[in-house]
This record gives C-alpha cells, sequence and structure tokens, in this order.
C-alpha cells in the first residue's frame, strides 16, 4: 500500500471517505475533584435517549472534545445519554475496560488498539478524530534537528511500549535507522520524561500532549518531529472503538457517537478557544489556558476517518507495527483492518 493515506473529511459534513505539570499532579487534582470516582453525565433529550458509557483519559488534553461534548450537550443532541469513565492514562487499560464490559465504547490511539485487535480483542473500530497529538523533542544543545541525528544519542520515554515510543520507532526505520540498535531508548516515569531531558540525562524525548507540547516550553525543546509530519503526514492518532456486542444491539447509537465525535473536532479545530476554556475551567489539568488553546489548534482536527478510509488507516498503522516487529510478521494486516472495523455509516 501506499505510505501516506487521506483518510479525512471535510469540515462542512460527514463524509464517509473520508500544560506546565506532571501527571501525579494532574491526577492528584482529578481525585480531589472528585472526577476519578465519578463518571461525568450527558445531558438527558426528549424521547429515549440510548444510554452509553464511554471511556476516556480526562487529563488528556486530546480527549477535551469528549468532555465538551456532554457538558455541551453535544451527545444529547444526536439521541445519546453519555456517561464518561475514567479507565486510567494506560491505553490498554481503557482498551480493557470495553472488552470486558465495564464500558461500551472509547477514545484511544491507533498504535494501542492494533496488537490487542490482532489478538482477538472483541471491540470495532469505526471513527477517528484526529492527527497530531505525539512530538519528539530535542535539547536546543545537542545538535539534534532531523531523525537521522539522532544515531547514537538517547530517547528519553514513560513506557517500553508506548504508542510515542512505537510512533518513532516507526519514523526511525523509515529514516534508515535501526529502531532498536542506533539509538538507545531510556524507560522513565511518566511524570519525568521532560526533566530527564533538562538535567541532561538524554538527549530527546517522545511524548503525548499536552506533556509533550508542555515540555517544549519549559525545556525549550526543538521538535524534531511529530505524529503529523513526514511519514505521518495524513495519519490519524485517535480513534473511537466499540464492544462489538454493545455494537451488534445499538449499531443506530454507534452511528449516531461517529456523528457526534466528527461534530465535536470540527467545533474543536473552529473555535479551539472554547474548548480549551471549558477543559481548563473543569478539569483543572495543571496548565494555562493559552498552552491547551494552542495545543489543540495545532492538531489535525479534520482528520477523522470512517469506512474504508480508516481500513486504510488500521492498515497502514499495522504496516508500521509490523515494521518495528510488534505485530507477527505473518499477520494479514489488509485482512486484519477489514475484520476490526466496521463502516458505521453503510
Amino acid at each position: 500500500m501506499s505510505d501516506r493515506l487521506p483518510g479525512k473529511t471535510g469540515a462542512a459534513g460527514i463524509s464517509r471517505r473520508g500544560f506546565i505539570g506532571t501527571a501525579g499532579a494532574l491526577g492528584a487534582a482529578a481525585v480531589a475533584g472528585g472526577l476519578l470516582a465519578n463518571p461525568l453525565r450527558g445531558h438527558a433529550t426528549a424521547g429515549n435517549a440510548t444510554k452509553l458509557r464511554l471511556s476516556w483519559t480526562e487529563f488528556a488534553a486530546c480527549h477535551s472534545p469528549v468532555a465538551f461534548g456532554v457538558a455541551e450537550g453535544v451527545y444529547a443532541k444526536h439521541g445519546l445519554d453519555v456517561e464518561l469513565f475514567y479507565q486510567g492514562a494506560s491505553g490498554q487499560t481503557l482498551i480493557q475496560s470495553i472488552a470486558t464490559d465495564k464500558t461500551d465504547a472509547g477514545a484511544g490511539l491507533l498504535y494501542d488498539w492494533v496488537k490487542p485487535l490482532e489478538q482477538g480483542l472483541d471491540v470495532r473500530l469505526f471513527v477517528g478524530s484526529h492527527g497530531g497529538c505525539t512530538r519528539l523533542l530535542a535539547a536546543k544543545d545537542s545538535g539534534i534537528e532531523k531523525l537521522e541525528d539522532l544515531k547514537g544519542r538517547k530517547i528519553a520515554s514513560y513506557d517500553v511500549a508506548s504508542p510515542p515510543k512505537h510512533s518513532f520507532q516507526v519514523a526511525l526505520a523509515k529514516a534508515g535507522l535501526d529502531p532498536e540498535r542506533d539509538v538507545e531508548w531510556l524507560n522513565v516515569p511518566f511524570d519525568l520524561v521532560g526533566e530527564v531531558v533538562g538535567r541532561g540525562e538524554a538527549d530527546a524525548l517522545a511524548h503525548l500532549d499536552p506533556w509533550a507540547y508542555a515540555h517544549k516550553k519549559k525545556f525549550d525543546l526543538v521538535e524534531v518531529y511529530n505524529t503529523q509530519s513526514g511519514v505521518f503526514d495524513g495519519a490519524v492518532c485517535c480513534v473511537l472503538g466499540v464492544n462489538a456486542n454493545f455494537l451488534e444491539a445499538n449499531r443506530d447509537a454507534v452511528r449516531r457517537l461517529a456523528e457526534a465525535n466528527i461534530e465535536l473536532h470540527e467545533l474543536a479545530a473552529a473555535d479551539p478557544d472554547r474548548v480549551a476554556d471549558w477543559f481548563v475551567k473543569n478539569l483543572n489539568p495543571g496548565f494555562p489556558f493559552e498552552d491547551i488553546r494552542d495545543n489543540i489548534a495545532s492538531w489535525d482536527n479534520h482528520n477523522h476517518p470512517i469506512g474504508k478510509a480508516l481500513v486504510d488507516q488500521v492498515e497502514w498503522a499495522a504496516d508500521d507495527l509490523a515494521l518495528i516487529k510488534v505485530l507477527d510478521p505473518t499477520t494479514d494486516r489488509r485482512e486484519l483492518a477489514e475484520r476490526v472495523t466496521v463502516d458505521i455509516l453503510a
């Protein structure tokens, strides 16, 4: 398949083709506000709104349109009574919450979804949200300006199998480097990724927004790459998945959830100030409004593939993960992509 695929929808409608704090501080603030213990309820709608439990990561800025949609009645407008459940910072924990019927659907990083889906996770992906919420940053005095400059250098990330690490392993491999032997990966606590670069213990870092964006400002780092640039041009970062049993019983509700998701990300693209203002005032993320607004505005919020475009994106991600030996090399990636997605607008 081609190295890049479009997979986008227009701003006007739905196409079938187309912060400076630490994670620990954020978690403590959320607990203090009662948000971790209590789900966030949506507005009720006239008639019989479909109840839907949605997993999310509340302190991730890229999930801010999800919570905004509940609070502002966007889901309710689509006939959905959405209840948000925080399932922790780990994408795998969030995915498991859907697989085990604790929730019905959820938003997660595509690279987090693909391996469990290959292994038989009974979930279907049905719509993308946006691209570009992961960054590779380097210290200014490191002399690192491009991927090739990372040869022989140390890169900090928060998990041995984190999506940021996998993303930039793919980018390094496509730049002709061995992503394991030509660089040294340092596995450090989530909230210390920026600190180790600031102290000179690593030359670069791979992280998610809003923390990556915050580290860039706090430590005056150079942005070498992100998941909108180069080999990721046109790629979707985050997608929604739904429990297969819930999908079978509530297909129309899942279609309406897809439509609401697209509407919310188009709204975020058109008015990042509004979404950021709600996020900062209501979830107390520990990042200033200006940072969250600029962060949201920096992503490709028009990138929400659905139908065949989503199949193409999942195959593309599977190819990437096979390249860095995360997926079984014998896996038929096109068959996998077609099997684990559903064209919800068909």
